[in-house]
């Protein structure tokens, strides 16, 4: 008994010293936290709210009036003569050959307008003008053009690059990938090239309001605690210590300092966390929290690089690695402890426009660490050095095009000595994926990639049966678990059978497709149910799930078209009108809507002429939109126009000649 009361006794001894060691690595945890962790910044509660520009430059004018040329300060803003970098006159057309539609810019009094035309001969047998909203891209590289109709963002057809001074299809709209004014401009888009705006949740593109321009608090974190803190006259010796009411991000650890600027510079396919949205990042976090971001990985193309991977290619670079081993080992002690390293403030000053930068800064950034030509550290030729002005970029940071961007030039930003490489033209093999901000990126996130890169960059159908070794489906349990992949998976492979097999083994999906975040996650699945059932034809259940879908998200174009034609489909013609009536009102420039609202407008209110001016109101945003051809054309079959009716087909097949349903119209027409 004695033995063990000493045993017991000795156990709490060894507690408490143990609880006193765990109370002082705390204490020195929390002291770490002012030499640049960011735990504790206010910015980084939910509860802290974003002031705006206009509130930073009450105190800041002069770091305001020099931010606002940056390239970030004019990422975005209203359609103005100002604001564009464009070239305008009447030999300023671009043609695509694909879709056969001309586009051409031009100024209707302080109006930015983009008219898309076809010609037939001489004549002009399609126009469409829409306004320019907003023009995205300070114009040192591009200025591309949104339109808003009633909140929702749309990119449109036409891109001004500034390098070459031509206008041509914006990136991924060539070679036959034209969406004309249709691009959604979704959160992923508008929060980097803009300060985060307010979205409409229930939709993919519509906003209720969006600033002109990226912002102070897109770096330094919301800044209402600052605000505030400084109004009550709370101030903080900034040189001696950290003030957490506001983010300095020169004294964060250089990987959260990146992740500021890999926020945005950094281009790839983007996976989001669990519930996170891309609106949920702040400077002080890792942006492996809210989102990990995955690149193709192609044999022997190591040296190719896109638009904003400078992050990325920057830490390839020996310069950066050694740079920030010298800074860990001189400066732990120092609030900023990497100002000395190589980063990407070294040479861009966030505050300070390019343009306002010769190349001497820049080359002085690398004669901090290196030596001029003169004492040896350059190998290559006097002749030419002189020939490059001893410009070190040139050579060791060349400029090229990117692979994702026509008409640009940007520097690669992995620093090296030149190398000869080897053509650009052989055949890419495709060896994997690989996520850029995080080196062990979870099984599900590594599996939703490879679901993206078929669905977002046109990959094969082998990347979903890599996607779908990440989503077990042996067990209900595991079905349940896995729903919205396995779901998304299958659709995609256009194997309803198995959508309906998930579907069924969870029993009812709508007991928990309730949730209406802006990711629409649960709509989507929804729909992709409702898709598999009408496939076989099951239209009381499809009605279903296309119910769902529209529940939750409603300001979705497609949502309210298919649920409304499935309300049709049931026979509730009136609650399909009532459905599509107010999409249109909300978004007026949905051809599939329009085409649908004049079929029911026809068959239901046997009005064949509010039918037609649906029709025409379809074409005249979209003159290849099959459904509303065939509708229109038989229209004026219904109502005697047999000639008209046969010249529309014949055109339209002529045009599109694998449309087998006009060819079978045509076949059974009798001439006049």
């Amino acid at each position: 008994m004695k033995l063990f009361l000493s045993k017991y006794l000795k156990n709490i001894v060894l507690l408490s010293g143990l609880l006193t060691i765990l109370l002082f690595n705390f204490t020195c945890q929390t002291a770490d936290n002012s030499k640049g962790k960011s735990a504790t910044y206010a910015s980084l509660d939910s509860t802290t709210s974003y002031t705006g520009m206009q509130t930073c430059r009450e105190c800041h004018q002069s770091i305001y009036d020099s931010f606002i040329q940056t390239g970030m300060g004019k990422s975005f803003d209203v359609a103005s003569a100002s604001k564009s970098s464009g070239k305008f006159g009447d030999h300023h057309l671009i043609y695509d050959r694909f879709k056969d539609f001309w586009y051409k810019p031009y100024w209707d009094n302080d109006s930015l307008r983009i008219m898309e035309f076809r010609l037939s001969g001489n004549d002009t047998i399609h126009k469409r003008i829409e306004t320019v909203s907003y023009i995205v891209g300070s114009g040192q590289h591009t200025n591309s053009h949104i339109m808003n109709t009633g909140g929702y963002l749309n990119q449109m057809p036409m891109t001004f690059y500034t390098q070459k001074g031509q206008w041509d299809l914006p990136p991924g709209f060539e070679n036959g990938g034209n969406t004309r004014f249709n691009r959604l401009i979704g959160l992923e888009c508008m929060t980097c090239h803009n300060s985060y705006p307010k979205f409409t949740t229930g939709s993919i593109n519509k906003y209720e309001f969006v600033d002109n321009g990226i912002n102070c608090e897109r770096c330094h974190g919301p800044g209402e605690k600052h605000v505030s803190d400084k109004k009550a006259g709370k101030i903080v010796d900034v040189v001696t210590s950290i003030d957490y009411s506001i983010v300095n991000p020169a004294k964060l650890p250089i990987d959260l300092q990146l992740d500021v600027c890999q926020r945005c510079h950094i281009q790839g396919n983007a996976i989001l966390n669990e519930g996170k949205s891309f609106m949920d990042f702040k400077p002080g976090m890792k942006l492996s929290d809210v989102m990990n971001v995955f690149m193709p990985v192609f044999k022997g193309r190591e040296s190719e690089h896109i638009m904003a991977s400078h992050v990325e290619r920057l830490k390839l670079s020996e310069c950066f690695k050694k740079s920030i081993e010298r800074a860990e080992k001189e400066s732990a002690a120092s609030l900023t402890p990497y100002k000395n390293a190589l980063t990407c403030v070294t040479c861009h000053n966030p505050h300070v426009s390019v343009k306002q930068l010769g190349s001497d800064h820049f080359n002085a950034s690398c004669n901090n660490c290196h030596s001029s030509a003169k004492d040896g550290v350059c190998t290559e030729k006097p002749e030419v050095l002189k020939l490059n002005k001893n410009n070190c970029v040139s050579c060791h940071m060349p400029s090229s095009g990117a692979t994702d961007i026509p008409h640009v030039s940007v520097h690669d930003h992995f620093i090296r000595i030149p190398i000869k490489e080897e053509s650009v033209n052989k055949i890419k093999e495709f060896v994997g994926i690989n996520c850029i901000n995080n080196p062990t990126p979870s099984d599900i996130t590594t599996g939703k990639a490879f679901i993206a890169y078929y669905e977002k960059f046109n990959y094969g159908k082998e990347v979903l049966d890599s996607a779908l070794h990440y989503f077990s489906d042996k067990s209900d349990a595991q079905i349940r678990k896995n729903f919205r992949e396995l779901i998304h998976i299958a659709f995609l492979k256009e194997n309803f059978n198995q959508v309906l097999f998930y579907a069924k083994s969870v029993g009812d999906p709508l007991t928990f497709l309730k949730n209406a975040g802006m990711n629409n996650d649960d709509a989507w699945t929804s729909y992709r149910i409702g898709e598999a059932y009408n496939a076989n034809q099951n239209h009381q259940q499809s009605l279903l799930f296309y119910q769902r879908a529209f529940e939750l998200a409603s300001y979705h174009p497609d949502f309210a078209n298919k649920y409304a034609t499935s309300l049709a489909q049931n026979g509730n013609i009136v609650e399909a009108k009532n459905v599509l009536s107010k999409s249109i009102a909300d978004y007026p420039k949905y051809p599939a809507a329009l085409s649908n609202m004049g079929y029911l407008t026809l068959i239901h209110d046997k009005n064949p002429e509010k039918a037609m001016e649906y029709y025409n109101r379809a074409l005249a945003l979209d003159p290849d939109y099959d459904q509303a051809i065939l509708n229109k054309a038989g229209l004026l079959l219904y109502t005697g126009k047999n000639s008209e009716a046969k010249m529309i087909l014949q055109k339209f097949v002529k045009k599109y000649p694998e449309n087998m349903q006009a060819r079978e119209i045509l076949n059974q027409m009798h001439p006049n």
